[in-house]
């Protein structure tokens, strides 16, 4: 049955410490001239417990699934027209659910994303192009951090640097620190796919729904800040980066193997710079990184 009751169920996944998640809810709660909000907070058992402050749903998990399955859950409660999933480490301010409704809403059904920025206000690259082998060289190959600051190279990991500015933009994807959609888009393909443990996730859902008609937009005009960063575990978080890469690549027939063949060549590489710096004399140890590296390349896709 179709969802017609007005109003937004927003979904917040919580792990972690609880006050920044508690911060967003009473945000949520004091937002001006907003529609109707459903709360739901997703407790992905965290070894600290969600605490309610009030006027919110909590639903806590007994094991922790990740973020698509912790998303999941909470939709499967959503009970209004609109779906609103939020990262719980964002900021955001007094008007942001009526600035987001009001712009978003014409264009549905579709993926709604305000712009995402960091907090020294730098962009996080909101809209993205779906991944490509070339996108795995050039992220993956320390060779050309060099161009970072260039659009070439942002251009080169996959970020759409066409949705930088002003106005609303038609991308492949955004990232899912802030996904808007009718409730009804995210259940009619099941919502996210949960063989995605952690990333990649919103990058599938995206797609399956793309082939139904309901593209993705940068909503250039509103911003919300994002903590980020993840886990505090870098080679966890590479980890599950790379193999959520590789799943994808791998569910949608986009050449696994040359994903892998990118980031052992760039690994390659980046051995011989590496040889080099620590011959020069800088703290490098080029064998152990080029080891950690190729290693990602072999990663298995669990199933």
């Amino acid at each position: 049955m179709n969802i017609t009751t007005p109003g937004v169920s927003v979904v917040i996944p919580h792990y972690g410490d609880p006050a920044p998640t508690q911060e967003l809810v009473r945000a949520l709660a004091e937002q001006v001239d907003a529609p109707e909000l459903q709360i739901i907070v997703v407790d992905d058992a965290s070894p600290e417990p969600y605490v309610p402050i009030g006027g919110e749903s909590t639903i806590r998990r007994t094991g922790n699934g990740g973020f698509g399955s912790t998303v999941n859950v909470g939709a499967a409660a959503a009970s209004r027209e609109y779906l609103l999933i939020l990262n719980s480490d964002l900021t955001i301010g007094p008007v942001f659910i009526s600035k987001l409704v009001r712009t978003a809403a014409p264009l549905m059904p579709a993926v709604a994303s305000p712009e995402v920025i960091g907090h020294n206000g730098s962009t996080q690259w909101t809209g993205r192009h779906f991944p490509r082998v070339k996108h795995t060289f050039v992220n993956a190959f320390s060779g050309l951090a060099r161009f970072r600051h260039t659009r070439w190279w942002h251009e080169s990991v996959g970020h759409d640097t066409s949705t930088v500015t002003p106005g609303v933009h038609r991308t492949d994807w955004v990232v899912g620190a802030v996904l808007f959609l009718r409730t009804q888009s995210f259940r009619d393909v099941d919502g996210f796919d949960e063989r995605f443990y952690m990333n990649s996730e919103e990058i599938d859902l995206q797609r399956r729904l793309g082939q139904r008609g309901v593209p993705s937009y940068v909503l250039g005009d509103l911003q919300v800040e994002h903590e980020g960063g993840g886990s505090s575990n870098p080679d966890l978080r590479r980890t599950w980066v790379v193999t959520s890469a590789l799943r994808f690549a791998d569910k949608w027939n986009e050449r696994p193997g040359l994903h892998r063949v990118a980031l052992g060549s760039a690994a390659a590489l980046n051995l011989v710079i590496n040889a080099v710096r620590q011959v020069a004399g800088r703290d490098i140890k080029a064998l152990g990184t080029f080891r950690r590296e190729f290693r990602y390349a072999q990663l298995p896709i669990k199933p």
